[in-house]
This record gives structure tokens, C-alpha cells and sequence, in this order.
């Protein structure tokens, strides 16, 4: 699942702290939470998001459905639920003895599964050092984290190859993850860019 990977992928594995702040993993879980919709026939794209398959999805998309109420941009999509979809995430990595949180701050969490981390690290890290053609959930993922400039972050490396890498692999996705990336890319900017004027 979309926003699972994409949670795993901000983990350290050796430390198990978060690599990027609280604000640019709640971005990234709400743009692959509306990615996954999309990829599995929940929501239409086509300018706006729209629902497709209104029968009720499984967890942990239950409440991100609730909160979306179609049609919107999906700039608003990622506003709508990036506020609950960790807790949403947590809840079902945390069932399965994948990952839990180690307190109530965000950033710290205890690996249970570290196969499952190194799994999707691996998948998407082929597909970024170009060992394996994109398939439509690691470029996604690849997608998602280019949209926040933490692909060096995640993978470590030169920051300027691996996001020229990321760009590349971006670029060549379908409409609907080139919107949510630009989505979650803008909300991320206006979101440093208040905590700059509060400095």
C-alpha cells in the first residue's frame, strides 16, 4: 500500500528517527493516500478528483474517503486528510508488528519488520539508480519524494544527481501523480515558507 511505502521510506533504518520533519511526511502519506485511490479505481482524475467506486474502502482509507467529498482539486485533497492519514498508516503497520511509534512526539519509531523496510527501500532504490524500469508504484513513491526535495534525504548521495534522477522519473508519470506531486510540492513550500516568516 502507497502510503504505508511511503512512510517506511522516511524511517532510518539503523536509528529509526524520521528523515524529514513532521509537515513533509504528512504531505507525502496525503498525496500517496490520493495516488492509491486513484491507482485503484476509488477516484477518477481528470483535472479534479472525482469518486469512481463509491463502495466503502478498506482501512486505512475510510476516514481520507469521508474527508474528501469529491470534486476537488487535488491540492485540496491533500489538505482535506494529511492532518489524520499517519495516525491512519501507523494503525495498520502497527497491527502487523511493522512499525510503531516509540512516543507521542513525531519522529521516533521502533522497527519490527526491518525485511519489510529493506523491501520497499530496495524496490523503490532500484528503480531511482536505474537498475529496473519505473513501475507505477515506485515512481510514484520516487515521484512524491522529488515533490519535497528529500530523495538524497531518504537514500543518501549527491542531492542535485539523485533529484535530477528523481525529476526524470517524474516527469514521465501519469497525470494524476504529476498533479498530486505538484500538490504536495506546494503545500510543502507555503508550509516552510510560514515558518520563515515566524523565525
Amino acid at each position: 500500500m502507497l502510503p504505508e511505502d511511503a512512510l517506511l521510506l522516511f524511517v532510518d533504518q539503523q536509528t529509526g528517527h524520521a528523515v524529514a520533519d513532521r509537515v513533509v511526511v504528512e504531505n507525502v502519506l496525503a498525496g500517496a493516500m490520493l495516488i492509491e485511490l486513484v491507482h485503484t479505481g476509488r477516484l477518477a482524475y481528470s483535472g479534479q478528483l472525482s469518486v469512481a467506486d463509491a463502495t466503502p474502502p478498506p482501512h486505512p482509507f475510510e476516514e481520507a474517503v469521508a474527508r474528501l467529498r469529491p470534486p476537488l482539486s487535488p491540492r485540496r485533497g491533500v489538505q482535506r486528510i494529511r492532518n489524520h492519514v499517519r495516525d491512519n498508516v501507523m494503525t495498520g503497520l502497527q497491527a502487523r508488528g511493522v512499525l510503531t511509534a516509540r512516543n507521542q512526539v513525531f519522529g521516533g519509531f521502533v522497527i519490527g519488520d526491518h525485511a519489510a523496510v529493506n523491501d520497499v527501500r530496495t524496490a523503490v532504490g532500484s528503480v531511482l539508480f536505474g537498475h529496473r524500469p519505473p513501475d507505477a508504484r515506485s515512481g510514484a513513491l520516487i515521484s512524491l519524494l522529488h515533490a519535497v526535495k528529500r530523495v538524497h534525504k531518504v537514500f543518501g548521495g549527491e542531492r542535485h544527481e539523485l533529484a535530477a534522477r528523481a525529476k526524470v522519473i517524474a516527469d514521465g508519470h501519469s497525470p494524476a501523480v504529476v498533479a498530486v506531486h505538484d500538490a504536495v510540492a506546494a503545500e510543502v513550500v507555503l508550509a516552510e515558507t510560514k515558518v520563515g516568516f515566524l523565525r
